[in-house]
């Protein structure tokens, strides 16, 4: 057995105490949906979520455990379309982190690689909570997916250029995934062509228009604005041979969906508007896997 020099070990140990650690990128997501995607290209990194499935992500106070999270990030990844506007910004100027500022590199809008639905030339508050470059529960946009990913991975290699072959490698087993559950989603979900539905807010915007699905009318009189009991009133014309279910989300009250069914015979779907959202609803596969299925189970 071959002895080792007292100067070997000696040059070790001074390697083991002085090399630099390899260091994950700290992650600052702006809803669960991120998250559950980086964590798929970046399972290494160091991935925190502002939002949970449950809070409405339009609406998030600007807390200090919020402005800490945030001062550390290297990367911050949100829906973007104004989605954040209310907090986001506050987060950023308060963090006083250089790295996540507008129009850096440590900032990632995924809406910047999504062909956006809803877009408006004009906004008026009077209108209610709409968005004028578009709709951006993008968490559904099913199609844009790829392209998104494709972004994600880029702009990753760009801030850890050490790992930048596995992220390549993490982002095309993720896409080829992705490609083949849209052929089984698209199979299966087959019989909701042409199905018209009452939905609650514009959740489920994208996923509806991949299904094939028409949302005919919203238990929000104005997008942002709660249900009332006048406009509910105007809805109960509908019967079950002309509207499939109304659909909400499970970080809504259900009172106005079950209220309304109650009048019109129609059935009621929860879905998850976010990855944890449903005991289904366990990362960005089952998210659209289980909300499939919630719509499917409806019996007619």
């Amino acid at each position: 057995m071959p002895m080792v020099s007292n100067k070997a070990i000696f040059s070790a140990l001074l390697f083991s105490i002085f090399a630099t650690p390899v260091m994950a990128l700290n992650i600052f997501t702006c809803q669960p949906d991120w998250a559950a995607l980086v964590k798929v290209h970046a399972p290494q990194a160091n991935i925190f979520s502002a939002t949970t499935a449950y809070q409405d992500p339009h609406f998030i106070q600007a807390r200090p455990s919020l402005i800490a999270q945030m001062r550390k990030a290297d990367l911050v990844i949100c829906s973007g379309a104004e989605q954040e506007i209310g907090w986001l910004p506050e987060l950023q100027r308060q963090s006083r982190n250089s790295k996540v500022r507008t129009g850096s590199e440590g900032l990632f809008y995924v809406t910047d690689y999504v062909a956006m639905l809803d877009k408006r030339d004009n906004v008026d508050r009077v209108l209610g909570d709409v968005h004028a470059q578009g709709n951006p529960h993008v968490q559904f946009a099913i199609s844009d997916m790829l392209a998104v990913s494709k972004a994600l991975t880029l702009r990753l290699t760009s801030q850890d250029k050490k790992n930048a072959s596995q992220y390549q490698k993490n982002g095309v087993k993720f896409q080829q995934q992705w490609q083949q559950s849209m052929l089984e989603w698209q199979q299966k979900a087959a019989p909701l062509k042409g199905k018209k539905v009452v939905g609650y807010h514009g959740t489920y915007r994208y996923l509806f228009a991949w299904l094939g699905i028409e949302q005919v009318a919203d238990l929000e009189p104005k997008p942002g604005v709660s249900p009332t009991t006048a406009h509910l009133n105007s809805l109960a014309n509908f019967n079950a041979q002309q509207v499939y279910a109304i659909v909400y989300s499970t970080h809504q009250s259900d009172k106005a969906a079950n209220w309304l069914a109650k009048r019109t015979a129609l059935p009621v779907v929860a879905l998850a508007q976010s990855v944890g959202g449903t005991d289904q609803a366990l990362d960005i596969f089952s998210l659209i896997d289980s909300s499939i299925d919630a719509l499917l189970a409806v019996q007619p």
